[in-house]
């Protein structure tokens, strides 16, 4: 059988198609969210009456009185949470990163990836809360309090709960991006060479390793800022009401019966886009002026050697309150969730029921059904999609194109109440709005840029010479792809459909607009009882909420040790 050529780009073949149809996917949506904003937002929506340009909506929106407190809010709960979570990321690396002791840190924080924002908030206000379980822990022996206090620790007006709720969460993520980007910058033999040259380990990270990794992570950064000013479920669970931040009363105007607040919410969310617009370009600024700074610093020739024994173990300490808070969090749903009488200040409950998940057991069922169906959709066909990509990617011999890397942050930076209104409006109007088959497409948007980028390094990272054998041996590019590089990647797949399945399900804003309501997930059932203030049956959903997800992650993990438990070179 003659040997096939293995040098060179191959045709592509049908894969050509997989690029132009994921842009279409991932800005399409967006832009004609966008534009069904921006019309209504000027009074233009035939639909509702408005047949002529108006300023109406924008004069509605500056009437109401809790503007300037709401945008406020949002802009300095979305920057200081960006900021902190940036910080932390940067310290725990810059100081630990090539030890034991990081290893073990990753560890820790990697599982929170696959939590929902809402059940981490949910699980931060049952720990912070004037009865929750630090305030239990320290009294009356350390407080003299036998009653809950009465202050606000959460929906505080200055939004520090909320801060703190976005914090925990972000920083696994801009962990495992500034993990995937250490790679990249030869972080390590740089690190080495400034330690060789007298640094300490922490100022010599930031000067030679940080301006490179930060370089790598930027569009992560900014999808942080964005989630961060327009969040809305965690803003439910832990934010101000009086106000609310900007993204939260807009859903409000969207779910209020009288249809006219449709326009003020149309505005609202052209105000919410500009505001993410404005304050990303300030950031650019003080990226700039940082820069300036830095340069100025790295220059000055101090070592930083004396800083190591402060900063490290502060280092260690924020990754520990990190994820102790998460961990802590949940544990205290899940006994709420069990909580017979449960007394302040008493630790534990005095006796311990089912009740509740016996009373929840029929929706809950209905809703894990739900959720489990679109996640699975959306998770599969956002795998098609990005693999169809990465192989055209490797048979044309050439990096995927900047713009549609670019494009794959579109959705996660551009605010989610910014389009997904219009795109609510879109829907009704085309007769699929309020259907399991919309709210799987509208999940899909958010899930493809998750899975797309937990898959892309591990496959860039796998042996060419396996199909250089394979085409040696007469197999062709399909071929070889399906026998060959899709087993061999068995793990890798099963991990970004992991973390795709986790996104959906953690989808809110999506479910509930798009959806319009009709469509009971997990999520939404669960952020529905926030107001409530029955936190045994918060802790029924909240647990089921980051169970989901957990199973499936620990299906990921155990799967491929079954699959190949007789395939010692597939071993982990």
């Amino acid at each position: 059988m003659p040997v096939r050529a293995t040098t060179g780009a191959r045709p592509p073949g049908a894969v050509a198609l997989f690029p132009p149809l994921t842009v279409l996917l991932l800005a399409g949506p967006v832009l004609a969210g966008v534009a069904g904003v921006l019309l209504p937002a000027f009074g233009f929506m035939p639909a509702l009456g408005g047949h002529a340009l108006s300023l109406d909506p924008w004069r509605a929106l500056w009437a109401w009185p809790g503007l300037a407190a709401a945008v406020r809010l949002s802009v300095v709960t979305g920057l200081a949470a960006t900021a902190i979570s940036l910080a932390i990321t940067l310290l725990i690396v810059a100081a630990w990163h090539g030890t034991r002791s990081f290893a073990l840190v990753t560890r820790a924080l990697s599982p929170l990836l696959s939590l929902p924002h809402a059940a981490a908030a949910f699980g931060l206000a049952f720990l912070i809360a004037p009865s929750g379980w630090i305030a239990r822990a320290l009294s009356p022996w350390a407080t003299g309090w036998d009653r809950p206090p009465d202050f606000l620790s959460v929906n505080d007006p200055a939004g520090l709960a909320l801060i703190a709720g976005l914090v925990i969460k972000e920083i696994p993520f801009l962990l495992l991006m500034t993990l995937a980007a250490l790679g990249q910058v030869d972080a390590t033999r740089s690190a080495l060479v400034a330690r060789t040259m007298g640094y300490g380990r922490v100022s010599g990270w930031m000067k030679a390793v940080a301006p490179r990794v930060y370089a790598q992570i930027r569009l992560p950064v900014f999808a942080v800022l964005a989630y961060s000013m327009s969040v809305v479920d965690v803003a439910l669970i832990l934010g101000p009401t009086r106000p609310p931040t900007l993204a939260v009363q807009i859903v409000d105007w969207m779910n209020r019966p009288d249809l006219s607040h449709r326009f003020t919410a149309a505005a609202g969310a052209a105000l919410q886009l500009a505001l993410v617009v404005g304050i990303l370009a300030l950031w650019f600024a003080g990226e700039r002026l940082a820069g300036a700074l830095g340069r100025c610093w790295a220059t000055g020739g101090a070592r930083g050697r004396r800083l190591d024994p402060v900063l490290r173990p502060l280092a260690l300490v924020l990754a520990g309150i990190s994820a102790g808070a998460v961990f802590l969090g949940l544990a205290g749903l899940a006994i709420w969730s069990v909580a017979g009488m449960w007394r302040f200040p008493d630790l534990i409950p005095e006796s311990f029921s089912l009740r509740h998940w016996q009373g929840q057991a029929r929706g809950l069922g209905a809703a894990v059904q739900v959720t489990a169906l679109i996640g699975v959709a959306s998770t599969l066909a956002a795998l098609v999609l990005a693999v169809g990509c990465l192989e055209r990617e490797f048979r044309i011999r050439r990096p995927t194109d900047r713009r549609l890397s670019a494009l794959i942050y579109l959705p996660l930076i551009v605010p989610q109440v910014a389009f997904l209104p219009g795109l609510t409006t879109l829907a009704l109007v085309a007769g699929v709005g309020g259907t399991v088959a919309a709210v799987a497409v509208a999940h899909l948007v958010f899930v493809l840029p998750y899975v797309f980028l937990a898959l892309s390094d591990p496959w860039r990272a796998w042996d060419t010479r396996c199909a250089t054998v394979g085409h040696s041996l007469g197999a062709g590019p399909n071929r070889v792809l399906w026998a060959i590089r899709l087993p061999m990647l068995t793990r890798a797949l099963l991990i970004a459909a992991a973390v795709g399945f986790a996104t959906s399900v953690a989808q809110y804003l999506p479910t509930l607009l798009v959806g319009a309501g009709r469509v009971a997930t997990l999520t939404t059932e669960a952020v529905a009882l926030a107001a409530s203030g029955n936190r045994r049956l918060i802790g029924v959903w909240a647990v089921m909420q980051m169970a989901l997800p957990f199973t499936v992650f620990a299906l990921a993990l155990g799967l491929p040790a079954l699959i190949f438990a007789r395939r010692r070179g597939m071993a982990p």
